[in-house]
């Protein structure tokens, strides 16, 4: 999945720990919704670039078949050509089954997320893509084999899969029921929903336009169909004249293939240092004030320890003369813009290209032009800023540099601006498909392994909750998981854990297994257990079939949890939890028993350890749901478990389930 996300950062400062030793945090944050004030849930995220994806597409033919059988079968394997839109065929499938439970997720077989023959890869609910329209033989083969056991999962969890296969790749007889072909969708058709979406009237774009027709003509993807429908909405903002569709078609084929050329040949002549670096700054800050291309091309002039003019100032050309110079000009909202057509990212394109030397000088102005105080610098137009940069990076091959870039900027010390900046360099890395990959495991050894200075411990963070998580939150677990382990005082990755949580089952069974049953370290596994280990959600079946508290693997996950916090943890960090165990023990009467046994079964036959847990019961009492009568019979039945547990007498009956809302005994 190629969409682009993006991404936020909030607060940025907080230590963060990146030595050894035992942490302990005793502040109680107990609980989490599905987001809060640090950004928005990945839930919500990827649902918001699903619905994206289906406002802009047009049904291909085939499509109706493919609906049929991912609705009879919750799999349907799509081949079609390239560029004939299977990826967003496959994303608006996903969509438009959306349930309740479960959440989209990308599966990545060769990563980090298991084998697809696991069926701990499928949660509830799940809508999920297996995007193997570019894996080799070897990689399809395997898919093959490892598919029924993948379709088995996913109806058992009454999920949906949709897998794009190789366009040239194999289908044995048993899986082609659950093949659908789809074909290019009409060009034409492609084009004007973008153009209705970008709210252009269609008396404007029905009208002839030789130079879409010509376009249309090369049968190019549906990617270079919205680029080109893009450039024609720019052009209509530009210069909305009745009638103009047909030139502004014109001005969007030539802007794909002209300008290079003649940037070329007006960077040739324009050559003294100031005119030069008007240029960049003005392609760099298209559309920004006039105020600050001038300030960005001064200093550009500075970065570059240019010389200063000694020109006096009334005597010299004004700003004015000097954008017409460049083929630019302030218009009457006082932003300055090229006078054609996309003609700044040719311009953007032709300084990266030919002046190597000054690429990391570029850099450095970027981000120094981030942190201008301007009132006309937003932070809209700081975000496009470092995008173009980061376009350059990754056009030319070096996508991976963004992380080091990102590294860089967070360095202390560090400006909000600067922060910002750094996260959305490695947001557009993550977001590249050629490199997201290879970033994303570059992010996973800095979480786990690197010494985090500065504020790169929140670039991280935010990366991993805004851009990760959406599509593949299983990854996300992972690094927020080493990261969180790594806190000191404030926990935001911890926070980011528990929502991410929040969000599925399934990925809390898989985060509680990770702080238990295979933990590398116990200790401060502990701390971070607690805060998972959400009462409420264990017992809330949430649209599943059962809840999580009823499964055998969560049991022993939750005894083993417990276990190492009253062993490893002081009490008064383990005694706000274990009070809101006890709590919603009282409320949740179908599995109060299984509650109180799995505390005491935690605690063994320890005597102080089991001692510890009746005196948090007794304190709990009065703060009980239902009053101190309520949680006084909790204690009770406690007492009745421990006393059992150490051989005093036998095991108590359990609970009578809780009778059916409006019927009485």
């Amino acid at each position: 999945m190629s969409d682009t996300f993006t991404a936020r950062v909030e607060q940025p400062g907080g230590p963060v720990h990146a030595g050894l030793g035992d942490l302990y945090s005793y502040t109680v944050n107990i609980g989490a919704g599905d987001q809060d004030a640090a950004g928005r849930s990945p839930r919500s995220i990827a649902d918001d670039q699903l619905r994206l994806v289906r406002q802009q597409f047009v049904d291909p033919a085939g499509m109706g078949m493919a609906r049929r059988v991912l609705d009879a079968s919750s799999t349907v394997i799509l081949h079609g050509a390239p560029g004939s839109g299977r990826t967003a065929a496959a994303c608006v499938l996903l969509y438009e089954v959306h349930q309740g439970a479960g959440i989209f997720r990308e599966l990545l077989p060769g990563e980090e997320e298991g084998a697809l023959t696991d069926p701990g890869l499928v949660g509830v609910g799940d809508r999920l893509l297996l995007n193997l329209a570019e894996a080799d033989v070897s990689q399809w083969a395997q898919t093959r084999r490892d598919l029924s056991a993948l379709r088995k999962a996913v109806q058992e969890q009454q999920a949906h899969l949709v897998v794009v296969m190789p366009h040239d790749g194999a289908l044995e007889s048993h899986l082609q029921p659950y093949r659908a072909d789809i074909a290019r969708p009409p060009a034409i058709e492609v084009f004007r929903r973008h153009l209705r979406l970008h709210r252009i009237p269609y008396e404007e774009y029905g009208l002839p336009a030789p130079a879409l027709d010509e376009f249309l003509a090369e049968e190019p993807s549906m990617e270079e169909i919205a680029h080109f429908a893009d450039r024609v909405r720019r052009a209509h903002a530009a210069s909305p004249v009745p009638g103009g569709f047909a030139t502004w078609c014109e001005q969007s084929r030539d802007a794909r293939t002209q300008w290079r050329k003649e940037v070329s040949e007006l960077v040739a002549t324009r050559c003294t240092a100031a005119q030069r670096a008007l240029q960049f700054a003005t392609a760099m800050l298209h559309g920004a004030h006039a105020d600050v291309i001038h300030r960005g091309a001064a200093l550009l002039l500075s970065t570059l320890n240019t010389p200063r003019d000694e020109t006096p100032l009334l005597e010299g050309k004004d700003l004015a003369e000097r954008l017409k110079e460049i083929g630019a000009a302030a218009g009457p909202d006082g932003r300055v813009r090229f006078d054609r057509l996309d003609y700044d990212a040719a311009v953007r394109a032709h300084f990266w290209d030919h002046m190597p030397d000054l690429r990391h000088l570029f850099s450095t102005w970027t981000v120094q032009s981030a942190e201008l105080d301007d009132p006309h610098i937003t932070q809209d137009l700081r975000k496009r800023l470092v995008s173009r940069l980061a376009d350059q990076y990754l056009r030319t091959g070096r996508g991976n540099d963004l992380a080091f870039l990102a590294e860089q900027w967070s360095a202390a010390p560090t400006s909000r601006a600067r922060l910002e900046a750094a996260v959305d360099a490695l947001a557009c890395g993550l977001s590249d498909p050629r490199y997201g990959r290879s970033l994303r495991m570059l992010v996973y050894s800095w979480c786990r392994d690197k010494h985090l200075t500065g504020s790169l411990a929140h670039v991280l963070l935010r990366v991993c909750t805004d851009v990760i998580a959406p599509a593949h939150p299983d990854q996300a677990v992972t690094r927020l998981h080493h990261l969180a382990r790594r806190e000191r005082g404030a926990t935001p990755a911890l926070d980011a854990l528990c929502r991410l949580a929040v969000t599925s089952a399934r990925l809390r069974r898989r985060i509680l297994d990770r702080l238990t049953c295979h933990s590398t370290a116990p200790t401060v596994d502990a701390r971070l257990f607690l805060r998972i280990c959400d009462p409420e959600a264990l017992t809330d079946p949430a649209g599943a079939p059962r809840p999580l508290i009823d499964e055998k693997g969560v049991q022993d996950c939750v005894i083993a949890g417990w276990a190492e916090a009253l062993a490893r943890l002081p009490q008064p960090h383990w005694q706000p939890y274990a009070e809101r165990w006890l709590h919603t023990a009282c409320t949740a009467a179908n599995y109060r028993d299984r509650m109180l046994g799995l505390l005491v079964d935690a605690a063994g036959r320890n005597g102080s350890t089991l001692a510890a847990l009746y005196s948090v019961a007794r304190a709990a009492e009065p703060t009980a749901p239902g009053g101190r009568a309520s949680g006084a019979a909790t204690t009770e039945r406690l007492i009745q478990k421990i006393s059992a547990a150490q051989g005093l007498r036998p095991p108590a009956p359990p609970t009578p389930p809780a009778p059916p809302r409006g019927t009485t005994r």
